[in-house]
């Protein structure tokens, strides 16, 4: 176990690796009444193949249908009774549940939790229901243009691996899902090695690894080969172009990007600042305040494990689709051609500073933080350093970054148009 402290922060963080495997990382805020838990889960939807797309997230569904100990109306009631929450979400790389209660009810939130990641049913009952639910949630957000276009960039960018398959999975998939399947993928994926178990608030290390011990009975096993494939480093850029009943174009154009272990990751988050984060970017200035072309426009870094990607999102009429795509790369040229100011470059890392500093007043942004370090990195990296890293950052180093991500050759762009009434839902692609 290791523990350091910083008065600014006023936390302490420990860690301990029970001789099972599961890994239990904590901070210690006495200044707060509140814990914010998570039992983090190293598998996502990358981890899946094509004709499984969808399994990750469905077993997240499918555990809160009834355990051993808790049935679906007890597992509802159990935080909500004393005032706390839970819920889960999958992503790409992990799968994590999460409770945020008062302190005094800590025991109850790893006794619940435990139970889900261990023992669920899986009700055949319940599975079917649960099928329709998801499917439901898939159309949900094919009427929801601005999100989906992410996931058919993701997709221009990661085409034939799993990196570009959606979280959701697909309708095909869902419907074919028996309790058998999703038992054997959860006894694959959820050993002890594979968890992280992250809390953050009024706590004590000791007292939180004693309750994991209770509860979180697993034996030792060997985790096996990953089934994880690399990420790849080079893609092809192409234009894709798809119509939708929208009224409204929406258009994603970027490129594959650096992971979470990079270390140009603190270049690309000054650099992402500077461009499309906030009314004070580049690009919101530039093309929204200037010309009136949109209504939402922001630039994204989504960092991994080993690999990433970087984009920029605007949302304009069909008529201005290839306009605001010019002024875009005009953005990013003058980005990766000439040093940003020195005034801009203070005024960018302390927005990046600010809104880290920010966030440490949540308990649940703390823990999102210690888990999510946890599967990237296996150690944590104290904010006081991560604040270091940021300053250091160079004019040099944010001009290197922008020649390699910004290049117009590397970009690939995914539009969705209005579609014409005799043509609804078709494709063309150049």
């Amino acid at each position: 176990m290791n523990k350091s402290a910083s008065p600014a922060l006023d936390s302490r963080y420990a860690k301990t690796v029970l001789p099972n495997g599961i890994r239990i990382v904590t901070e210690d805020i006495p200044s707060v009444r509140s814990i914010s838990i998570g039992v983090w889960i190293d598998v996502g939807s990358r981890d899946e193949k094509l004709e499984t797309n969808g399994i990750t997230h469905f077993i997240e569904h499918m555990v809160f249908k009834g355990t051993q100990r808790y049935s679906i109306q007890k597992i509802a009631q159990s935080l909500e009774s004393v005032g706390g929450y839970l819920n889960a979400f999958t992503a790409k790389e992990h799968t994590c549940f999460y409770a945020r209660l008062l302190d005094q009810h800590l025991e109850k939130s790893i006794d619940v939790i435990s139970d889900l990641v261990q023992h669920p049913l899986f009700p055949e009952k319940e599975l079917e229901k649960e099928k329709q639910v998801v499917i439901e949630e898939i159309k949900n957000l094919e009427d929801e243009p601005d999100d989906l276009i992410h996931e058919y960039f993701e997709r221009s960018l990661f085409p034939r691996h799993s990196l570009g398959y959606p979280i959701l999975g697909t309708a095909k998939n869902i419907s074919g899902f028996s309790s058998k399947s999703l038992r054997t993928y959860m006894d694959h994926h959820y050993r002890p090695g594979n968890m992280v178990i992250a809390a953050a608030g009024r706590l004590e290390h000791d007292h939180v690894v004693n309750l994991v011990q209770k509860y979180f009975r697993l034996p030792a096993q060997k985790n096996g080969k990953s089934d994880r494939q690399r990420g790849p480093k080079t893609m092809r850029s192409q234009r894709q172009e798809f119509e939708k009943p929208i009224t409204q174009s929406h258009v994603c154009i970027g490129t594959i990007g650096y992971s979470a272990k990079s270390k140009e990751r603190y270049a690309l988050l000054v650099l992402n600042t500077i461009l499309g984060e906030g009314m004070s970017s580049r690009l919101f200035q530039n093309i929204r305040e200037k010309y009136g072309f949109a209504y939402t426009i922001y630039s994204f870094a989504n960092l991994l494990s080993d690999t990433g990607e970087f984009g920029v999102y605007i949302g304009t009429d069909k008529d201005n689709i290839d306009t605001s795509l010019g002024l875009i790369q005009r953005e990013l040229d003058k980005l990766a051609e000439k040093p940003v100011g020195a005034a801009e470059m203070k005024r960018a890392k302390e927005q990046v500073k600010g809104s880290m500093m920010l966030g440490l007043e949540s308990t649940s942004s703390r823990m999102m933080r210690l888990g999510s370090g946890e599967l990237h990195y296996r150690e944590h990296i104290p904010f006081d350093e991560v604040l270091r890293r940021i300053d250091a950052v160079t004019t040099g180093d944010l001009l290197e970054v922008a020649e390699e991500l910004f290049d117009a050759k590397r970009q690939s762009i995914v539009i969705f148009k209005p579609a014409a009434k005799s043509a609804a839902g078709s494709h063309r692609k150049n």
